[in-house]
């Protein structure tokens, strides 16, 4: 159960990243509503994963896939740039995840 908390944590953390983009600085009420909801959300989903994960892998997840998830949205969505630097950049986050995931299990 604590696993498919982190998910949705990490997908309403992403949806409220993307909202801040949406948001103009604050000048659209819709996304920056979303924006507050979707954190407010996504940190109390994290705060209950924390009751039966540890604080090193659960935050990890959450900020790492979280930072992954919308480097590729900012792509796709709102037509960033992606260069090897920022592939590499990736898949160092994407690897250092499974490496605390790797030594946290037990």
């Amino acid at each position: 159960m604590s696993w498919l908390l982190l998910i949705g944590a990490i997908i309403t953390e992403v949806l409220a990243t993307t909202s801040m983009k949406m948001s103009e600085g604050f000048t659209r009420l819709w996304p920056s509503i979303g924006m507050v909801v979707g954190y407010v959300v996504a940190l109390g989903l994290l705060t209950l994963t924390l009751r039966t994960l540890e604080v090193s892998t659960a935050y990890a997840m959450w900020s790492g896939l979280g930072t992954a998830l919308v480097a590729v949205i900012g792509v796709f969505a709102f037509g960033e740039t992606m260069d090897w630097t920022k592939l590499v950049g990736l898949a160092l986050i994407i690897a250092g995840v499974m490496l605390l995931n790797l030594a946290g299990a037990h």
